[in-house]
């Protein structure tokens, strides 16, 4: 399936970071966590598709995405050209997928904008009132890329922990990429659940340390 839909708003979240508000065609519905593929609905672009995840978790009213859009790439490339974007224009949106579902308390560890996932899943459980004893490690490079960090910080029982690897002078944050010897100082308990979402390469060596470090491969959720 496959519908035109058409941008409603747009808004900044940081320097290339935006929320895109579009229509939902009627009965459209997917599980907080799970994404879609989406293309530009306009001649040349309708055939090139991206995986972007839903980041508002209510079950009707609009849809909403916060992507990243990357530049210097010739123009070929779709968050570049999206970034251009105005309300009134249209994506083409498809079915829903994706494994990453909530499955129980646990830790969410992100690298940079693969933190998109779980903010619909944080969003829910912190409306629901159920965010006791959940986690968020979040990686990114600078202290101006860290998504939505206000509006995590302010969600009642989430622990956030953020860690930058290229802003040597930010202070309240740590300075450490996310590996085996920083979730050995940071983890606690590895009986609970994980969700990894962010670079292949950084995510297959998250499930490699968290089951050397005795985490059940059951308890990790991440995209397969």
């Amino acid at each position: 399936m496959s519908d035109s839909v058409k941008i409603l708003k747009i808004e900044p979240v940081t320097h290339n970071v935006r929320r895109y508000v579009v229509e939902r065609p009627e009965g459209y519905s997917f599980e907080p966590g799970q994404a879609t593929e989406l293309s530009l609905d306009e001649d040349g672009w309708r055939d090139k598709k991206h995986p972007f995840t839903f980041t508002e978790p209510s079950a009707d009213g609009p849809l909403e995405f916060t992507i990243k859009s990357y530049f210097n790439t010739d123009g070929d490339g779709m968050t570049e050209r999206l970034w251009s974007y105005e309300p009134g224009q249209s994506l083409i949106l498809r079915d829903p997928w994706g494994t990453i579902t909530y499955k129980g308390p646990g830790t969410f560890i992100a690298g940079g904008a693969g933190v998109t996932p779980f903010i619909a899943i944080l969003r829910k459980l912190h409306r629901d009132g159920q965010l006791a004893g959940h986690r968020l490690i979040a990686s990114h490079g600078t202290e101006e890329d860290i998504i939505l960090r206000e509006e995590f910080e302010a969600m009642d029982g989430l622990d956030c922990t953020w860690t930058l690897t290229n802003d040597p002078k930010a202070d309240g944050v740590q300075h450490a990429r996310v590996d085996e010897g920083f979730l050995r100082k940071h983890l606690h308990d590895v009986s609970q659940h994980f969700y990894l979402c962010g670079p292949d390469d950084m995510v297959k060596d998250l499930r490699d340390a968290l089951e050397g470090l005795g985490a059940e491969t059951d308890t990790l959720t991440f995209e397969e």
